[in-house]
């Protein structure tokens, strides 16, 4: 169970990275990495990039904050995978070399991970949750009617 938690929160906060740092660096006006203007690179719309930055910065926060409902931290997940898958086809449809296409593959598989112990751990919390409440419940009712 420890590895488990321990798995779900390196690929998350990996997850997490990426998508805030490319959140944060679409909008620079000098961004890292090997092109001066990504989107325009990619025959994308300029204000794709306006949405992109606001809906990964606001799925970060889904995913990392405590007590938001599961329904929509898997909408953060599945909002995570779109732009990934996106970015792939996008680079191989340019013509950019293998890496460019590989590179956000890897973050998707990644994601998937974090996915996987993300519903593993939430799918174990809500088994221990439902048997500490049935359990006590009939062990004080069938102490109470002996009684």
């Amino acid at each position: 169970m420890k590895t488990n938690k321990t798995i779900y929160w390196i690929t998350t906060g990996i997850v997490c990275s990426i998508m805030g740092f490319s959140a944060i660096n679409f909008n620079l006006s000098h961004p890292f990495g090997p092109f001066e203007r990504p989107f325009v690179h990619l025959g994308l719309p300029d204000y794709l990039r306006i949405e992109l930055s606001l809906a990964k910065a606001l799925g970060v926060l889904a995913v990392l904050i405590p007590g938001v409902p599961r329904k929509v931290k898997e909408f953060a997940y599945f909002g995570f995978g779109i732009p990934l898958i996106s970015a792939s086809i996008a680079h191989f449809a340019v013509g950019d070399g293998i890496m460019f296409v590989i590179d956000p593959l890897l973050f998707f598989g990644t994601l998937i991970v974090s996915y996987w112990y993300f519903n593993k751990s939430t799918d174990e919390a809500l088994s221990r949750s439902r048997l500490q409440q049935k359990v006590p419940s009939s062990v004080f009712t069938s102490v109470s009617r002996s009684a």
